[in-house]
């Protein structure tokens, strides 16, 4: 059975496998493909609005523990490049 994980975002619980694992480092959001960085992580879902919510709702500084502002600018990066991935857009 695979273990159930809640978006910091939208608050679903969804299989670890449909989430996105985030780490801070350095006061920066940065995405952990294969989950396996150290420290803390907050689970997302791979998608915009999951991830402003969560940015909105101040869920990245609760779950990760941190103090102060975190700058999410690589994750929004990667989260822009896997949707023209899938899109096929340019």
């Amino acid at each position: 059975m695979e273990p159930v994980r809640t978006c910091v975002g939208c608050r679903a619980r969804a299989p670890r496998s449909a989430l996105l694992r985030v780490v801070s480092i350095e006061s920066q959001l940065v995405p952990d493909e294969s989950a396996t960085m150290p420290g803390r992580g907050a689970w997302v879902h791979e998608t915009l609005a999951c991830v402003e919510t969560a940015l909105r709702r101040r869920a990245f500084v609760r779950a990760l523990r941190v103090s102060g502002p975190l700058d999410a600018q690589t994750l929004e990066n990667r989260l822009n490049g896997y949707g023209n991935k899938v899109n096929g857009s340019k």
